[in-house]
């Protein structure tokens, strides 16, 4: 689901129990450092405030920020939010599930209007 697009970024939800956003760059690139210095500092701009957005709205444990281009080669952010009751943590989201959980978070349809009207403030 596109939660925000512009010239530059596309922001996805990817479906997961915890808060978990995927930033893409528009025009695609391999790595980051392939990317203009003007394209790297605006996705730094998305990055933090997805993340405040985030913490300041589910007040997670931990965020978690990775970038991983292994299965899908074209540059993307993976910004997290992790509780101590998700089912993998304290293993990445990607490990091995340690438990099952009915995390209990509240509507995020709140969350994705406070950061769609953040981004596009900032953009």
């Amino acid at each position: 689901m596109i939660i925000f697009k512009n010239e530059f970024v596309e922001i996805v939800r990817e479906k997961s129990h915890i808060p978990w956003l995927k930033i893409f760059t528009v025009q695609k690139y391999k790595e980051l450092t392939d990317c203009p210095d003007d394209l790297r500092q605006k996705l730094y701009l998305c990055i933090e405030i997805v993340e405040k957005t985030m913490r300041d709205y589910y007040n997670p444990i931990k965020i978690n920020i990775a970038i991983f281009g292994n299965y899908v080669p074209h540059l993307h952010i993976h910004v997290m939010a992790r509780f101590e009751e998700d089912g993998f943590f304290p293993e990445s989201m990607w490990g091995k599930k340690q438990k099952e959980t009915n995390l209990s978070l509240p509507d995020e349809k709140p969350f994705l209007k406070q950061l769609t009207q953040k981004l596009a403030k900032a953009f």
